[in-house]
């Protein structure tokens, strides 16, 4: 009778394997909420449970957002905790469980393969198990390499505790979740260009994906005679998008225009690359920066980092597909092509999915938290747009939310880091066996 009920709930996840990304995500929050709420984990005196489960939501979902200061609230120990729940998150679900597997075995299971295809969408060419391989190892590389920068630079600037503040943001970097264990994030260093170009490598690495990584690998072996559409997309999109912010935050932002040059120039471009990659460390106050680039700022955290990578977001070829879609329209051509080859219009579909579903689920919070917390209407917005897009910049209202607000960014955090459109397949899709559709056209 177990192995009948254990039967049967496999084979409703697997029939539906976003329900599985779901779950599994659910599980990583709860296993990191009941750590986090052990007192042996705190440095202040109390933590509310709201306030632990937030803090477990923002580290599994890589965002960054915090209702108490990180190296005020926890320990040592719990400082681990958070930044083990930011390397799982990062990485994603399912990854560090496969590659136990095929360490000991050739071959995943079919229903963890299935799961594997919808966590990381990967484009028709790559091997999933070799994908795997790969982002573990890649993983360990990049992020060995940016303690070691990292802690180079925080000793030459003085840092206390300079081994440990070098790992925790080395993790924090890569895996874009934006927890640091200084108070006020990296101002602190904003004219260090060392330790601003180490943090803007990896985060950069972790946004664009370990779909580019593996391509480029596997171009470079002469395993594949060129990289993939996918990777063009990734990397045009994510240069031009930071390029133009960087440019738009020099030129207009009065608070960035009164620093010296060179502060000037590395402000500007981090809080671009920041938005962009949704790595959520700030090297400027975002309250001091006015309207325009407040909004610039928002346009770049929704556009977000890429496919199977640690950042959140739409996603940058999503935004390309759309965009690429509107154009064929307008041009009257029946066919979206993107660097002379046509996308497939499955992929098409998704894109339009994933954007109409981000757009509601993002009007949908800045809605709920205007009507909750009755604050300035930007400050609100750039909130629920950092907490959609897993970012974790805020203007300074996230210690000030009100408990439903919390619970709010909590969802929006969550629904960000499995994806809008795999939470709403998750919750509203049937069986394909259940579905017995019509063919007919609509108007558009």
């Amino acid at each position: 009778m177990k192995s009948f009920w254990q039967n049967q709930i496999l084979s409703k996840l697997t029939s539906n394997p976003t329900r599985f990304v779901l779950l599994g995500y659910g599980s990583y929050v709860l296993v990191t909420w009941l750590l986090l709420c052990l007192p042996f984990c705190w440095q202040m005196d109390s933590i509310s449970p709201l306030d632990n489960l937030f803090i477990a939501t923002s580290a599994i979902s890589t965002t960054g957002l915090i209702t108490v200061n990180t190296p005020d609230a926890y320990n040592f120990l719990g400082e681990l905790v958070v930044a083990i729940a930011f390397q799982v998150g990062g990485l994603g679900y399912m990854t560090l469980g496969s590659f136990v597997i095929l360490l000991r075995e050739d071959s995943l299971p079919e229903s963890r393969y299935q799961v594997g295809q919808t966590v990381f969408s990967l484009p028709s060419g790559f091997d999933l198990k070799l994908f795997i391989k790969h982002t573990i190892i890649f993983t360990c590389l990049i992020e060995l390499l940016g303690f070691i920068g990292l802690y180079i630079g925080f000793m030459n600037a003085g840092v206390p505790n300079a081994l440990w503040a070098a790992v925790f943001h080395a993790i924090s970097a890569f895996c874009t979740a934006g927890f640091s264990v200084f108070p006020n994030s990296l101002v602190d260093f904003r004219a260090n260009l060392w330790i601003n170009l180490v943090v803007a490598v990896l985060s950069l690495f972790g946004s664009i994906g370990f779909i580019v990584v593996s391509d480029v690998w596997l171009s470079i072996r002469r395993a594949r005679r060129s990289i993939t559409l996918t990777t063009k997309i990734i990397l045009y999109a994510t240069a031009s998008f930071i390029v133009a912010g960087w440019i738009f935050l020099f030129l207009t932002d009065a608070s960035i225009i009164e620093l010296p040059l060179g502060e000037r120039i590395l402000a500007s471009g981090f809080q671009a690359m920041t938005a962009m990659t949704t790595v959520g460390f700030n090297t400027h106050p975002i309250d001091a920066l006015a309207a325009a680039p407040v909004f610039v700022i928002v346009i770049l955290m929704v556009i977000g980092a890429s496919p199977s990578g640690t950042g959140g977001g739409l996603k940058t070829t999503s935004i390309a597909a759309s965009l690429g879609t509107i154009w064929a329209s307008l041009r009257g051509q029946k066919d979206v092509v993107l660097w002379g080859r046509r996308v497939p219009i499955n992929r098409l579909l998704g894109a339009f999915a994933a954007l109409t579903f981000y757009l509601v689920m993002f009007l949908a919070g800045s809605t709920a938290l205007l009507v909750l917390q009755g604050q300035a209407f930007e400050d609100v917005v750039f909130e629920a747009a950092s907490a959609l897009g897993t970012v974790g910049l805020s203007r300074g209202i996230t210690g000030d939310l009100v408990p439903f607000g919390k619970i709010v960014v909590i969802i929006l955090m969550f629904i960000g880091r499995v994806g809008p459109i795999t939470f709403g397949l998750a919750l509203f899709s049937r069986s394909q066996s259940m579905i017995r559709p019509t063919k007919e056209d609509i108007a558009i």
